[in-house]
């Protein structure tokens, strides 16, 4: 089972909702190529970033190490 992670739900939802095209939500929990990626392609011209949002929500989106980043912390 994972461990629990430090990073905030919270923090990484306003990332993405505020400077998502940046890829700031996965600079915080540690995803640094994905990072890049978003930034280079525009959030995957919006889809990853629609994605990352639902995950985040959900409470599925994860920090570097495969450890769930839960909203509500």
């Amino acid at each position: 089972m994972s461990n629990e992670t430090e990073k905030s739900g919270v923090v990484c939802l306003l990332l993405l909702l505020l400077v998502g095209f940046l890829g700031a939500h996965r600079f915080y929990v540690g995803k640094i190529g994905t990072a890049i990626l978003f930034i280079l392609t525009g959030g995957g011209l919006g889809i990853w970033a629609l994605i990352d949002l639902i995950m985040i929500i959900t409470g599925k989106f994860t920090d570097a190490q495969g450890n769930p980043i839960p909203l509500g912390n």
